[in-house]
């Protein structure tokens, strides 16, 4: 199929064709809440050193393909790299690449578009699912590219069953969190917030993460004033079109933990968590992830979704009821630029050595414990 192309410098133009978006992005139904304008908004409106240029494909007066970049310079095996990303990079889990089934054949030309008016060195895409048979031609297009395991999401089907008392170790950890919470007279409350109520709220899951690891060390989805300002744009946004829950335990009126998720077509994405550590004995994690199965019942979703979780140290509470598992892949094209070249060259090499460097610090690490032993 031939499209007609065009380039945006911006999703938030009055020119931008909002209503084609979202038919495109409604008509697939891979797309999650990180694809929807509010947050891909808030992520431009986020933007430092990084230069937007939106690609879009039309057939007609529909809009078949639409690709948010983004172009900045970055360190790799010691070369100073032009890198293109899609747009939400890193705070966005898992993302569809908005490419309607009719455009599929398109791609090759699509690439093409993109190294005509972005040269880079290098193209990355984060979380895609079942994203093979549409990147292909961007591989055999390139110099090397690699596609890697980011991580195994577990996911929750929501049942009738769910509404028993959970069995084994979950029922005892489930009990004794109650059973925490009621001696401090702790309540778990649900907040569907509006537009207009999504601040206030905000500052507050701000408060306990900032005083929380996660604030402590930087890495907190509110930490800095790019990453608060991104998160307040784009959840405005989101609370607007109804697909912001939180549930959160507060104590004498004052919220100690919660869990922020984003509903998307009966699916709700369990997007961040934080705790004040002077409670952190109470268990509120796993009362908190049952509050979302509950919630789930009473309102008919389908799938609590971890939405994004390390690879190798997931400790995720869904993995102690999850029914699936989603993997999340991370795409690396690799151009036929000397720096793209260089990148490549030294990235194929490092997988080769990978292997046989763990080996060795595995030998390393028996004979030094098999020294140590009386």
């Amino acid at each position: 199929m031939n499209l007609r192309w065009q380039w945006c410098t911006s999703l938030g133009t009055e020119d931008f064709p909002v209503d084609a978006y979202e038919q495109l992005r409604q008509g697939l139904v891979q797309a999650t809440p990180f694809n929807r304008l509010s947050w891909l908004r808030g992520a431009e409106r986020a933007l430092d050193n990084r230069q937007l240029r939106v690609l879009l494909g039309w057939h007609g007066q529909r809009l078949l393909l639409c690709l948010p970049l983004t172009l900045g310079r970055e360190p790799r095996a010691g070369l100073s790299l032009q890198v293109l990303r899609h747009l939400g990079h890193p705070l966005s889990d898992r993302l569809a690449l908005l490419v309607a089934h009719e455009a599929r054949s398109a791609m090759p030309a699509a690439l093409a578009h993109i190294r005509r008016h972005l040269p880079h060195d290098l193209l990355q895409l984060h979380e895609l699912v079942n994203a093979a048979d549409l990147l292909e031609p961007w591989r055999r297009a390139c110099s090397y590219s690699e596609q890697s395991l980011t991580c195994r999401v577990p996911e929750h089907l929501i049942v009738e069953l769910d509404r028993e008392e959970a069995v084994g170790t979950l029922r005892y950890e489930l009990r004794r969190a109650n059973k925490r919470c009621a001696e401090i007279d702790a309540r778990v409350i649900r907040v569907a917030p509006p537009a207009d109520g999504i601040d206030a709220l905000l500052e507050r899951l701000r408060e306990v993460e900032q005083a929380s690891w996660k604030g402590t060390d930087g890495l907190g989805i509110f930490s800095g004033e790019r990453r608060w300002h991104w998160m307040r744009d784009a959840l405005r946004g989101l609370a607007a079109e109804g697909c912001v829950r939180v549930v959160m335990l507060e104590h004498q009126g004052r919220c100690i933990s919660y869990r922020l998720g984003l509903l998307e077509r009966g699916r709700l994405y369990d997007y961040n968590i934080a705790f004040l550590a002077d409670y952190k004995n109470l268990g509120s994690g796993r009362l908190l992830l049952d509050e979302w199965i509950r919630w789930g019942l009473d309102e008919g979703w389908q799938w609590v979704d971890a939405s994004r979780v390390s690879l190798s140290r997931s400790s995720h509470q869904l993995h102690e009821r999850m029914s699936g598992v989603i993997e999340q892949q991370r795409w690396s094209f690799y151009s036929w630029r000397p720096r793209g070249l260089l990148a490549g060259t030294a990235e194929r090499l490092w997988q080769r050595l990978k292997p046989r460097l763990k080996a060795w610090r595995e030998r390393r690490q028996a004979n030094t414990a098999q020294g140590t032993r009386p």
